[in-house]
């Protein structure tokens, strides 16, 4: 994708999505660390559902260590990968209590040295509940990212690398969620919907299987 290009699917995306936010639902910055760990390998729809009855009695780190690995696992057993969530979650509950006087860190840095806490995770805490720019890398920014050829690939750190210098910094953050809700509504994992993609025309993944 050449560089005009790339600045024409930035703006489209922009025009597709001016309202696009997390779809995660929270209240703190606490409660979406929570959920950001449970929403991998697992839809924002199904942690919602977890969350909606887990956070009306554990939603702050002294409340989550009351429980014990077993019992938060059977508390979100149906998000998938249930014992190694609950153990992350409950070690970076201790981390913020004994480390960081109960608040979650507000840096990237920070945020990644909380157990069980990755780039991903943590740029998306730095970037909505504390406004900082990032790029988190998942899977649908990932596949549209190199679909498009606006930032390519083999690893989710290479993608974030390229999109940084693709993308205006103020953008990062709003970008992010343009291309979650591309992947989403358009460019699916399994049928991407080409034809109907106001992007085919600066794609590289369009122009190279247009029939």
């Amino acid at each position: 994708m050449k560089k005009e290009e790339k600045t024409l699917a930035l703006a489209e995306l922009e025009k597709l999505y001016p309202n696009a936010r997390p779809a995660l639902v929270y209240s703190t910055p606490y409660e979406l660390l929570v959920a950001v760990i449970l929403s991998a390998q697992c839809t924002d729809e199904r942690v919602n559902k977890i969350t909606s009855v887990l956070f009306k009695n554990y939603n702050t780190p002294e409340k989550m260590l009351s429980l014990s690995v077993e019992e938060l696992s059977q508390l979100i057993f149906s998000c998938g990968l249930y014992r190694s969530k609950a153990e992350h979650i409950l070690s970076a509950s201790r981390d913020i209590l004994e480390r960081f006087g109960g608040e979650v860190p507000s840096t990237i840095k920070d945020l990644k040295s909380l157990a069980g806490v990755g780039q991903k995770t943590a740029n998306v805490v730095y970037s909505v509940a504390f406004d900082g720019a990032a790029i988190a890398v998942d899977t649908h920014v990932f596949r549209v990212s190199n679909r498009l050829g606006l930032a390519k690939g083999k690893t989710p750190k290479e993608v974030e690398t390229g999109l940084n210098k693709a993308i205006p910094k103020k953008d990062w953050s709003k970008a992010h969620h343009w291309l979650i809700y591309h992947g989403r509504r358009v460019c699916s994992a399994r049928k991407p919907d080409c034809e109907n993609c106001t992007l085919a025309r600066v794609c590289d993944y369009a122009k190279k299987n247009k029939k």
